[in-house]
């Protein structure tokens, strides 16, 4: 087995109003929100999805299933926690992590140095280990509709 590991992360959550946006751990202001099972957190859901890929682990359904009434609601932290002593468990550590969050509105940059904060925090790594990234579709797609937000991640885990 090598000791280096990479995993990928895609993920895409729905806009609508009157629900809560929460983002990279961190609840933004805005008029819309992501619906999901959970806090519907795309940026945490992605970065869960690329370690346990890493790990060869699967993905964050097959762990955390939307069809359980345990997992209603619950802040997308706790699940990134819990992937995090799971791929800590089975001997890795996270190298960093780049990922890209596509949103039309409202603008994400300035939200991007919070969110490294809150996420190097719950998954107990440095910072610079964390590369949040911020875009656009040029108002195309269901991104440039305002109907949606996506994210991508990709990881790099090691043997410890």
């Amino acid at each position: 087995m090598t000791p280096f590991r990479i995993g990928f992360g895609y993920d895409v959550h729905q806009l609508k109003e009157g629900y809560d946006f929460w983002l990279g751990g961190i609840k933004l202001e805005h008029e819309k929100g992501a619906v999901g099972h959970s806090d519907a957190d795309v940026l945490i859901h992605v970065i869960c999805d690329a370690l346990l890929g890493a790990a060869n682990m699967r993905n964050i359904g097959y762990h955390f299933s939307d069809k359980d009434p345990k997992f209603k609601g619950i802040d997308s932290k706790i699940l990134l926690t819990e992937v995090m002593k799971m791929i800590r468990g089975a001997g890795y550590e996270l190298g960093n992590l780049d990922s890209t969050v596509c949103l039309q509105v409202p603008k994400l940059n300035p939200h991007i140095p919070a969110m490294k904060t809150c996420l190097a925090q719950v998954m107990a790594v440095e910072e610079e280990a964390i590369s949040i990234k911020a875009t656009t579709s040029e108002w195309l797609g269901f991104v440039g509709r305002e109907e949606g937000i996506s994210a991508y991640c990709t990881a790099l885990i090691y043997k410890v």
